[in-house]
């Protein structure tokens, strides 16, 4: 297929026009919030910085970080650059503890993120002639507007079918013949199985390509999503604190996801709070440089990702992101060792037989901690003797004792089993809180 670029002047800038741009943009950023954000000022006063200091992108080390407890902490309007006057949006994250991460967008910030956006999609190769049916919910949520936005800029048709309904879903699909479809990777693969459920193959529907984020998911999910679904299915990357979706978008290369460096200047963070080298994991950290409402600097994501900024071989030249292969923050820790649900995930996609779809239930007996994987058997080729599941069962345990490092149970689910979502999966069900450390 054709690499096609929406903005090739901006997208394939060389490096030193990147790092020119991004020098020029970062000077003013910091002046922003320098003058506008008493929590930045307090902050690089505290660590001896002013605005005069940063000459360059190269100085980026110079400023300080920002956590998601800070926009916590400045709760609602507090990390705003501009009067809540001159903000025409507000939106919220929807995390489950503690009070809600709020971002501010002027217009101009709409505007940005609709091209961003446009970005994104013509990098999944959706056109003005494509119809995009949106299944990301709406509302507070970045995920439905930011799809929304970026498909209209684009000039094609729009579904805003938002979450939920799943049959009422697959109807449109069918009826309004949507080319290419934007939702969480999970919720993709549930409608891929309730398609394939209702009798619907797969040609019988006029799906192309697959824009899926906000959660990570594997490789092995993305074959499976392609496969049962006969369409091309990439990542695309965003938060509510930076953008929402169209920060970094994956190409049909999928070889990383793109990030538009001329928005956004991105670092991977080291254990000892210092930027890593290109290829070294760490913990992604976003500075917004064209943001007006709430700009943030070297933002903590927790996200767990490398690098690479060689040329990709669709002609973009923007730093390349890896998958997200955990988080800092959903690390679990199981007698004494590290474990990612994502590399749970990655092991099971290895073994034959059985689903992407799974659950860990993390419990304590006595005083050592216990993970038992509940993995859903594979419709296709199902095994159906009782020696067959306990050699399959014996092959599972194995591929997670030698990729996770961890001795797991394992619990074979009959297909269609385990609880499905409208939006991100909940992976972890974890019964230590309830219990005291003995």
């Amino acid at each position: 297929m054709e690499n096609m670029i929406w903005n090739p002047r901006m997208e394939c800038m060389s490096r030193d026009e990147i790092h020119e741009v991004q020098s020029e943009r970062l000077r003013a950023v910091v002046r922003r919030v320098y003058e506008n954000v008493p929590f930045y000022r307090n902050k690089m006063q505290e660590l001896g910085v002013s605005p005069m200091d940063i000459q360059s992108i190269d100085d980026i080390d110079k400023l300080p970080f920002t956590t998601k407890q800070d926009l916590r902490d400045n709760y609602p309007f507090g990390m705003f650059a501009v009067p809540l006057s001159q903000i025409t949006r507000v939106h919220a994250s929807s995390g489950t503890t503690g009070k809600p991460c709020v971002a501010g967008y002027t217009s101009g910030d709409i505007d940005r993120w609709a091209e961003n956006m446009a970005r994104s999609m013509t990098c999944a190769g959706i056109t003005k002639q494509d119809v995009v049916h949106v299944a990301y919910g709406y509302g507070l949520f970045t995920g439905g507007l930011g799809a929304h936005y970026g498909a209209e800029r684009i000039g094609a048709s729009v579904i805003p079918v938002s979450g939920g309904n799943t049959q009422r879903q697959i109807q449109l699909l069918q009826d309004f013949h949507a080319t290419a479809i934007a939702c969480t990777p999970s919720y993709a693969l549930n409608l891929a199985e309730n398609i394939a459920a209702a009798g619907i193959k797969k040609g019988e529907l006029s799906l192309k390509y697959g824009v899926f984020g906000a959660e990570p998911w594997s490789e092995g999910m993305r074959e499976r999503i392609e496969d049962m679904l006969g369409i091309i299915a990439l990542d695309v990357y965003g938060l509510t604190e930076i953008q929402g979706p169209g920060v970094a978008m994956e190409c049909p290369v999928k070889n990383g996801l793109h990030v538009w460096e001329d928005h956004f200047y991105v670092e991977t963070i080291g254990k000892d709070d210092k930027p890593q080298a290109y290829g070294e994991q760490g913990d992604v950290t976003f500075t917004t440089l064209t943001k007006q409402g709430m700009p943030l600097l070297r933002y903590r994501t927790h996200d767990l990702a490398t690098l690479d900024a060689a040329p990709c071989s669709c002609g973009r030249t923007h730093v390349r992101m890896s998958r997200i292969t955990g988080r800092t923050d959903d690390m679990l820790i199981i007698r004494g060792v590290n474990v990612f649900p994502s590399q749970v995930e990655f092991a099971l996609t290895r073994v034959p037989g059985i689903t992407p779809n799974y659950q860990l239930i993390i419990d304590r007996v006595g005083t050592l901690d216990t993970m038992e994987v509940q993995v859903e058997l594979a419709p296709e080729g199902m095994e159906d003797t009782v020696r067959g599941l306990e050699n399959l069962t014996r092959r599972i345990e194995e591929q997670l004792a030698s990729s996770v490092l961890v001795h797991c149970k394992v619990k074979l689910c009959q297909p269609g089993s385990l609880p499905r979502s409208e939006g991100k999966a909940k992976r972890i069900i974890d019964l230590r809180k309830d219990k005291k450390n003995i």
